[in-house]
């Protein structure tokens, strides 16, 4: 459908309606086909009908329609579209940014911060005390154990409490874990408080509720690996409070920190009712990861030789990445991956440069894995739809490093950006290193970034040489220069939103995140159940996460340090790919590394545990 009316009050202005392959969207002047004011999922409309016209509203603002009189047309349900800007925060706002790519290509309007509240080790004070930092029970197995934050008494009962934020937010991403590695009950009951009630507005049991099968449907929801995962949005006005009535295990909660006047409308179970239907749409739409608004395909298909590389240039003028597509002729040598680079350049500065392996998702070797933003098909079809916006013209280009020629094919579909003081360029930068010694214990840096923009996300190879546990060590995130990492994590599998990562080598999946590898099991080769107890490491593990509404905004500065921490004195390797938008004077720590890059980390040619199980 297709259409165009003027507005009254806006000279010069229109707004058109169109469909798209995902929805439907309401576009301000219509003569500039930029992103929709409001992007709509399908079926978020509604038509009602009067004796002289037929009138289009979206569903989410039917509540504001009855202050109108009863003769209103059109052009008042678009008059809502307009001042969609000044809308409050709600379930419905959240859910529909959840699945708008665009978005996240633009610095947020409603500005936040990302905030974790977790079970971290409480003697991790400074890093001037290594003794201390690097501290690592995360969790709360004793009764006198106390990573959390304090304990009340509350009708008769104790409650512990595990967040507690008292500033306008919404919680977007929880992690718990199952207690025992292969037991996934619990019987602790969970309730979320929020500005300042008594009354919980959430109550329930602190696994099921968020596990996928409970109150929150699958995919904004998920059982991951020994975890409970949700990314349902939660907002609040003032203050939210999240306590449990017995002592907890692991826990992380990361929420958004508003600034204060933020209007924001609180979650109500009234408005969980209300918003199933658009909640069972957004996990349709996050299962179905189309891209929108790509155009016609440029590229090419060649062979690279040793150390050649092979460009296109973009179309000239302002315009968007939407969808970007690179398949290798063979993956049987598995540092394919790892050999051969995607450069970018996006208005002459180089923004990209970072091997494919770890740029959608597949670590070393073809992985096959599909999220929300990328897709490894069985293939070997490798596919991103991470909005890239330019303003005057921009360059892709592969890179073979390797030493034997390789067969590639690029496609890159760009499509309509209209370009604004929130656009930011896409960055995607790599480390290597091997050997890493993982004693003494060390933060590793994933990036450090000064200027602002937005983090998005992360895909992380580690080789093991040994069958022991290697992901005990903590995320610390430190956003705009602060003196402690307001995102302190309880280990690097649950930065991945999965647990007991020493049983859990096995291939798993989410539209956010995702293993994609661990030991030698993958999409196409799955752990048997016979082997559901098997605790082996060792050799290649592959963690992905991409972020919607957990995204992390800064102002001046980001630095993401991941703690190495392994349970044997060896030594590793970990390589990194990192993704954020920044703006045009924003830098970073990640410079090329084609000297890594050809340090391909080999696991032993025997695994040590399975031989000394042979003895």
């Amino acid at each position: 459908m297709r259409a165009r009316w003027m507005m009254a009050g806006l000279p010069g202005k229109a707004f058109q309606f169109r469909s798209k392959d995902a929805g439907m969207g309401a576009y301000l002047d219509a003569d500039c086909p930029c992103r929709p004011a409001l992007a709509l999922l399908p079926g978020d409309f509604k038509v009602a009908k009067s004796a002289s016209v037929s009138k289009l509203y979206p569903a989410h603002l039917m509540k504001y329609l009855p202050k109108f009189p009863s003769s209103i047309t059109v052009f008042a349900a678009l008059s809502l579209l307009a001042a969609h800007g000044k809308e409050p925060v709600t379930i419905e706002s959240l859910l529909h940014e959840m699945v708008d790519r665009d978005a996240v290509a633009r610095f947020p309007e409603k500005d936040f911060r990302l905030k974790q509240h977790s079970s971290y080790d409480r003697r991790s004070k400074s890093p001037d005390d290594p003794n201390g930092w690097f501290k690592n029970k995360d969790t709360n197995w004793k009764p006198t154990d106390e990573n959390f934050i304090r304990i009340e008494e509350k009708d008769g009962r104790k409650e512990w409490v595990l967040m507690d934020h008292q500033a306008p937010g919404a919680i977007v991403r929880t992690w718990m874990p199952w207690r025992w590695p292969n037991k996934s009950e619990t019987d602790i009951t969970m309730r979320i408080y929020l500005d300042g009630s008594d009354e919980p507005a959430l109550e329930g049991n602190m696994l099921e509720m968020f596990g996928g099968n409970g109150l929150v449907p699958f995919p904004l929801a998920h059982p991951s690996l020994r975890s409970a995962v949700s990314f349902f949005p939660i907002p609040y006005a003032k203050s939210c409070k999240v306590t449990t009535d017995k002592h907890p295990f692991y826990f992380i909660f990361n929420f958004r920190e508003y600034e204060e006047g933020t209007p924001i409308k609180t979650f109500t179970m009234a408005d969980f009712e209300a918003a199933k239907g658009l909640t069972k749409r957004t996990g349709e739409a996050l299962l179905n990861p189309a891209a929108t608004g790509a155009g016609n395909p440029l590229g090419f298909s060649t062979t690279l030789a040793a150390r050649e590389e092979k460009s296109i240039d973009l179309p000239a003028g302002t315009a968007a990445v939407r969808e970007l597509t690179v398949k290798l002729g063979s993956y049987e040598n598995e540092d394919v991956t790892r050999k051969v680079v995607l450069k970018m350049e996006f208005d002459g500065k180089q923004t990209v440069w970072c091997p494919v392996g770890e740029f959608f998702g597949s670590g070393i070797g073809l992985n096959p894995v599909q999220g929300w933003y990328r897709t490894v098909a069985e293939d070997g079809t490798m596919s991103s739809r991470w909005v890239m916006p330019y303003q005057k013209g921009g360059r892709v280009t592969l890179l073979n490093l390797g030493g034997d020629a390789v067969d590639a094919k690029l496609e890159v579909k760009t499509g309509a950006w209209t370009w604004d003081d929130r656009s930011m360029h896409f960055h995607a930068g790599w480390r290597g290193q091997y050997p890493l010694p993982t004693r003494p214990y060390s933060d590793w840096n994933y990036v450090t970034i000064k200027g602002k923009g937005v983090y998005v996300g992360d895909t992380l190879t580690v080789m093991n040489p040994v069958d022991k546990w290697w992901g005990e060590g903590d995320e610390k995130i430190w956003v705009d220069g602060e003196d402690f990492p307001s995102l302190f994590g309880t280990g690097t599998e649950d930065y991945y939103a999965y647990s007991w990562g020493g049983s859990s080598t096995d291939f798993y999946e989410h539209p956010f995140h995702a293993q994609p590898r661990a030991h030698h099991y993958n999409k196409l080769n799955r752990k048997p159940a016979s082997k559901l107890r098997e605790n082996n490491n060792f050799g290649y593990s592959v963690e992905t996460r991409s972020r919607a509404l957990d995204t992390m905004p800064f102002g001046s500065s980001l630095q993401l340090d991941m703690e190495v921490w392994h349970w044997a004195d060896c030594d590793m390797g970990y390589g990194v790919g990192a993704y954020w938008y920044g703006f045009a004077d924003t830098t970073s720590n990640r410079k090329p590394e084609p000297e890594e890059v050809l340090n391909v980390p080999v696991p032993p040619a025997v695994d040590p545990g399975a031989a000394k199980a042979k003895k």
